[in-house]
């Protein structure tokens, strides 16, 4: 295969940064490009990057930066309606704690051989999830969100965010960030199956998709990066009142009656869904704040309508990721010392009384409902291969 001609798009933070790394990559990418060479952007607004990506024609986009670079553009193209017209890579450049979501995709932490991949590797389908306001979801998505997280801004890029800290699945009583779950809190990590690129080596292109951006006409978050408050970029219009719901903890014939159901379902939901490699994957950077979880919220949380917990009995945390297969995994905790509750389905609404969550590196809300849906085989990364068994998916 020959190397593919480039688009090479270099976050400035990652060049303040670490701007080393950004020369090795910039060096190896120019290096081993095709015929048509790369094209080097270093955009300095949003605007500039969005650009960019309308005038790659056939490029292949690089975007060398941190996590919050990636989603960035994950979502200029999504909202272009662009993203699986195309395999994106990345090369991840930048502190451990937000190239988290890049590492655990598969992509090579170094840039060097993240660079290399970006040349040689096999592309691969990947899902992700949209929520009702347009955001996007590429790792884990964590309600609440966690207090004190850094790179946690509000509405910092807009609504979507990159991976960071705090966004994966319930780890032990007492963890902090970056700290390893206890050994009773590890779930199995079963690898779900290599998927493989469509015959001729094209991707659908257009075509309506859920969640399109503005659906909720709410404004766009566009504060600075790293801590910088937007102006509430997910945030929904408030309605109703989550007291409507009063009477649920109430002990009667109604609630006696249907325990038993509700225990036969809850028990069937933890025989057949499995927990998510990836939320696994994200495991360090997902505990609660040093000293435990925060205090139990009453949400209700519903997947593909059937209802995993609501407002009568509190949770410590709930963790959406993309499953595969179309279909978004979800974990509910109830207890700090209980063990999940794990269910696939392909919607899940989350709704209580004001409630922030932790969509990869940002945080969102405060909102009363969100519902988010899993998208099947929404775009493409670049990841080091190839596999066995596995085609390529070329771009057009």
């Amino acid at each position: 295969m020959s190397a593919p001609d480039l688009l090479v798009v270099i976050d400035p933070v990652a060049r303040a940064t670490d701007g080393e790394s950004v020369r090795i990559a910039r060096d190896v990418l120019c290096a081993g490009a095709g015929a048509g060479g790369a094209k080097v952007c270093v955009p300095e607004c949003a605007a500039d990057v969005e650009r960019a990506l309308a005038r790659r024609g056939s490029r292949r986009p690089v975007v060398v930066g941190d996590d919050r670079a990636l989603l960035r553009t994950v979502r200029l193209l999504y909202r272009e309606r662009e993203l699986s017209a195309c395999a994106l890579a990345v090369v991840p450049v930048g502190p451990p704690d937000v190239t988290v979501l890049a590492r655990a995709l598969g992509v090579p932490g170094d840039a060097v051989a993240a660079s290399r991949v970006a040349l040689n590797g096999t592309d691969r389908a990947r899902d992700l999830l949209v929520d009702d306001s347009g955001g996007v979801v590429l790792g884990a998505l964590r309600v609440p969100a966690r207090a004190g997280s850094a790179g946690g801004a509000r509405g910092a890029d807009g609504a979507g965010g990159s991976c960071g800290p705090g966004a994966g699945p319930p780890a032990a009583d007492g963890a902090g960030p970056g700290e390893p779950a206890a050994q009773g809190d590890r779930v199995p990590e079963p690898r779900p199956p290599a998927r493989e690129a469509p015959p001729g080596g094209g991707a659908a292109r257009g075509g309506a998709v859920p969640g399109e951006p503005g659906a909720d006409g709410g404004a766009r978050g566009t504060g600075a990066r790293g801590g910088a408050d937007g102006p509430g970029a997910w945030a929904v219009p408030r309605h109703g009142s989550a007291s409507a719901a009063a009477g649920y903890g109430q002990r009667g014939g109604h609630a006696d009656a249907r325990e038993p159901l509700l225990r036969v379902g809850r028990s069937l939901v933890r025989t057949l869904a499995r927990p998510l490699p990836l939320l696994g994957a994200l495991a360090g950077a997902a505990g609660g704040p040093a000293g435990g979880h925060g205090p139990p919220l009453r949400l209700r949380v519903e997947a593909d309508g059937a209802t995993l917990a609501d407002l009568d009995r509190p949770v410590v945390g709930v963790w959406l990721a993309p499953g595969g297969d179309g279909l978004a995994t979800v974990a509910v905790r109830r207890r700090a010392t209980s063990e999940p509750l794990y269910a696939r389905a392909r919607t899940v609404t989350v709704s209580g009384p004001d409630f922030r969550y932790r969509a990869d590196a940002l945080v969102g809300g405060p909102v009363r409902a969100r519902t988010w849906t899993a998208m099947d085989s929404a775009w493409w990364l670049t990841l080091p291969g190839p596999a066995a068994g596995d085609d390529e998916h070329g771009d057009a």
